[in-house]
């Protein structure tokens, strides 16, 4: 059985506003929004990402969830004004480059640098 990743769900308190900053401040394409079932879908590259209104304690913390980029650097100096990170770029004993950020609700990603294999 081949078993593949295609979506993820982020829970979120503030429907309004999260759908702006993962279009606007992330960049991720909005793929549909309904505010009356309280989700919102994006396009990340292959997998659809999607945000759930919800409550505590789902809402808040670290998600567990790799978002990948090319160049973190520049990723970090682009996002730096608009992300709060938790961590910054920094080398990983296991040879990976990743920095740490939380959205407005406080959800914790990975940040990633793609590694050449």
């Amino acid at each position: 059985m081949d078993i593949a990743s295609v979506y993820v769900n982020v829970h979120v308190s503030d429907f309004e506003g999260s759908p702006v900053f993962y279009r606007d401040v992330l960049g991720l394409d909005l793929l549909m929004t309904d505010e009356s079932f309280g989700d919102a879908s994006f396009r990340a590259a292959n997998v659809q990402f999607a945000i759930v209104k919800s409550e505590p304690p789902l809402v808040g913390g670290h998600t567990g969830i790799g978002l990948l980029v090319k160049d973190l650097d520049a990723a970090y100096s682009e996002l730096a004004e608009r992300v709060t990170f938790t961590q910054a770029p920094t080398k990983q004993p296991w040879g990976g480059y990743m920095a740490l950020f939380v959205e407005p609700d406080g959800n914790e990603f990975y940040l990633d640098e793609e590694m050449a294999h």
